[in-house]
């Protein structure tokens, strides 16, 4: 339960895929100019990460890693199946994957909510080249999640994670038509600039998951660091008088 917790909080706060790593810029620039159609996509993003990244893990653990393939023969130590290594094509597949959620979505969309369809217009489709889709699988595989429950709970995190940025994104470019922004900021200018600001305001999450040593591991102290250096320097010494006597 510790580890969902902290896998979830890392991946929102800590590890947010666009004040962290920068994922998904181009539909956080484009889609947040009004807060209701931010919504939207997020919600959308959220739902194609938390399919695809789950549907993507049991695609490398069964299909993709070496040795995935054992369970088709039951072979081991590199004999029949058990020796192949399909990670060559893991781009390939989690691309196909995450091209046939955001074609469901599309769908889904356009036909219960054709307002929100043509207002997202062209980026709907383009979330299945969005960077930070893809991003969430290839992180998953990166750091070798281990089970499908945390991979499920990192595609969700994820997602609103990227959500949020692009929430509060849009709520601050609503409110900064009314400011008096200098002529040469205005538009994409200004946005950047909030979004450094923004990202480095997330920079201070970065040790709220961090402890502590860990309990039976012995630390130093400047001092006891002199007394050691002060105790072999006394042994050299003794032993340069035993040599001069």
């Amino acid at each position: 339960m510790i580890e969902h917790l902290e896998l979830f909080f890392k991946s929102i706060f800590v590890d947010n895929m666009v004040f962290a790593v920068f994922l998904g810029m181009c539909s956080y620039l484009a889609v947040s100019k009004k807060v209701a159609t931010a919504v939207g996509l997020g919600a959308a993003v959220i739902f194609v990460l938390a399919i695809t990244v789950p549907l993507n893990w049991l695609l490398d653990q069964y299909l993709l890693q070496p040795g995935a393939l054992a369970w088709i023969d039951g072979s081991t130590n590199g004999e029949g199946f058990s020796g192949m290594d399909l990670g060559f094509l893991s781009f390939i597949m989690f691309i196909a994957t995450i091209a046939t959620m955001v074609q469901l979505v599309e769908i889904v969309v356009e036909k219960f909510s054709p307002s929100l369809y043509n207002s997202l217009g062209i980026f709907l489709p383009l979330i299945a080249v969005n960077c930070a889709i893809l991003g969430g699988s290839l992180f998953m595989q990166s750091r070798e999640i281990e089970s499908f429950g945390l991979a499920l709970n990192y595609g969700i995190s994820s997602g609103i994670g990227w959500f949020l940025a692009i929430l509060a994104i849009a709520a601050i470019r609503e409110k900064i038509r009314y400011s008096n922004v200098p002529a040469p900021l205005r538009g994409l200018g200004i946005t950047f600039i909030i979004t450094g600001l923004m990202g480095i305001g997330f920079l201070s999450f970065g040790g709220m998951l961090t402890g502590g040593d860990e309990e039976g591991e012995p630390t130093s102290t400047p001092t006891s660091q002199v007394e050691e250096l002060e105790t072999e320097q006394a042994k050299e010494l003794a032993e340069n008088t035993k040599i001069v006597e």
